[in-house]
């Protein structure tokens, strides 16, 4: 499995089966969430980014973790507060 793979649970085969079919579309997804990090001035929640994006959780979640393994985003060490309530990490693009 290479680093950047779509992440799936080896013991299920329609986990496989999702992330073999997900894998031609990650760059356009990548951008997607690159582009809606860039464009704030403030960074972004996971639920924010769904909104600003339109992917589902189980789509950006997983999108988003690719882009921080690969450098490109990280956590800004702040947090902000859900539509629950909660507090959840504020993402920001990594410009180191």
């Amino acid at each position: 499995m290479d680093l950047f793979d779509p992440p799936a649970q080896r013991h299920s085969t329609t986990s496989l089966a999702a992330a073999k079919s997900i894998k031609p579309q990650l760059s356009r997804l990548h951008k997607l969430v690159l582009d809606a990090l860039g464009k704030s001035r403030f960074g972004e929640t996971d639920e924010s980014l769904m909104q600003l994006t339109g992917l589902p959780a189980n789509t950006l979640r997983p999108r988003r973790r690719e882009l921080e393994l690969q450098g490109k985003i990280k956590a800004s060490g702040q947090t902000r507060a859900t539509v629950s309530g909660r507090q959840a990490t504020i993402w920001i693009i990594s410009h180191e």
